[in-house]
């Protein structure tokens, strides 16, 4: 196996090498783990990497530092705990997040289960590598902020839909054939895509969906902040990147529900447990800023992202919200920010309402007056 090729989302399969070492991604099925599942992981992340875990911006856990002579043994327990996939093509495909709220009869479930079947058995499907699918069938939908291309839905009379990320109308569907749907969806932006690699600069470009996508989607309301839930307790993850001892700690209380959120759900919790290193305060400033690992743990960024962000973070206002990025990848936040700061070999970008591959409004700052722009 190759572990030097880049332009691509790690996996578990296919590991990124990066500043600290390599990146092992464990894609959970349906956006959960078992109490087994996430203290097994803790300790992976102990004996094999650096003790540092990464959650994702798509529901994902990395494990950060892995050694080339630890990955085999990493691999060996992530198929006994049932989070390999057969084979990296497969795991590529099957970038499903999932609502980590529950809704009648266990359907997100049953959902991505179907979908992550149906995504494997598809012949002749080659979709970008960032290209993603939402499972978000609660009563109004959650994962709107979060970057996927094809999302099951529902309608505000609560009527199950399949939709496109970049369109204001959707298509309804039949719970047993949703996932086969969603497919056929992927397999039509794959026939029309040209250079695309996202379903909404596709439709942004002028090509119509299908004539039967006509029912009006809902807009999300919902803004994920930590607190108590109907499921559980909701944890905020500074940058999303927790210690393997506090995952040990979160696994001794219940089993975990990823979110694309840099949250973690802990279930059947009816008290805010207070763990360090965790964000237990909706109102803390480090929710408002999101930064990737930056330098030096990733070797294409150029500056020390996080410390910046922890700068600026109470400088936003209560409503304010800023990406750090530490390259023009965004890996961190690849959708739009109302502020985006991209390091680069000559100092900060500034890009107002845009991601950081935009074109910033100001250029070569100083994180002195980074700060003074705020």
């Amino acid at each position: 196996m190759d572990h030097l090729v880049k332009g691509y989302c790690p996996g578990a399969q296919r590991p990124m090498p990066s500043g600290d070492g390599l990146v092992v991604r464990v894609r959970p099925f349906a956006g959960g783990l078992s109490q087994e599942q996430a203290v097994k992981l803790a300790t992976l992340s102990e004996r094999f990497g650096n003790g540092l875990i990464d959650l994702s911006a798509r529901g994902n856990l990395q494990l950060r530092g892995v050694t080339p002579a630890g990955y085999p043994e990493i691999l060996d327990v992530l198929a006994r705990l049932g989070l390999l996939d057969e084979n990296a093509e497969i795991e590529s495909r099957r970038d499903i997040i999932v609502t980590p709220f529950d809704v009648l009869n266990d359907e997100v479930h049953s959902l991505a289960k179907s979908l992550s079947q149906a995504l494997a058995d598809a012949e002749g499907l080659t979709l970008p590598g960032k290209f993603g699918f939402a499972i978000d069938t609660g009563p109004s939908p959650v994962l709107q902020h979060a970057s996927a291309d094809i999302r099951l839905e529902r309608s505000a009379s609560g009527t199950l839909m399949l939709s496109a990320d970049g369109a204001a109308v959707a298509k309804a569907v039949e719970l047993e054939d949703a996932a086969d749907q969603a497919v056929k969806l992927a397999h039509w932006f794959d026939k029309q895509r040209g250079n695309h690699r996202r379903m909404a600069t596709l439709l942004s470009s002028g090509v119509p969906l299908p004539s039967d996508f006509a029912i009006a989607r809902q807009q999300q309301r919902y803004v994920p902040t930590p607190g108590l839930m109907q499921e559980g307790a909701l944890l905020g993850v500074a940058f999303g990147q927790l210690s393997s001892s506090v995952l040990a700690k979160l696994a001794a209380l219940g089993p975990l529900r990823l979110t694309p959120w840099r949250m973690v759900l802990v279930e059947g919790l009816q008290r805010m447990p207070q763990i360090s290193g965790l964000i237990h305060d909706p109102s803390d400033p480090l929710l408002r800023v999101v930064a990737c690992s930056g330098a030096p743990a990733c070797a294409q960024a150029h500056a020390d992202t996080r410390a910046l962000a922890r700068q600026i973070a109470p400088k936003l206002g209560p409503q304010g919200f800023a990406h750090v990025s530490g390259c023009t990848k965004g890996c961190a936040h690849p959708i739009k920010a109302p502020l985006t700061i991209v390091a680069t070999a000559q100092g900060f970008d500034l890009i107002e309402q845009g991601s950081a591959r935009d074109l910033p409004k100001r250029r070569s700052l100083t994180g002195r007056e980074v700060k003074s722009a705020l």
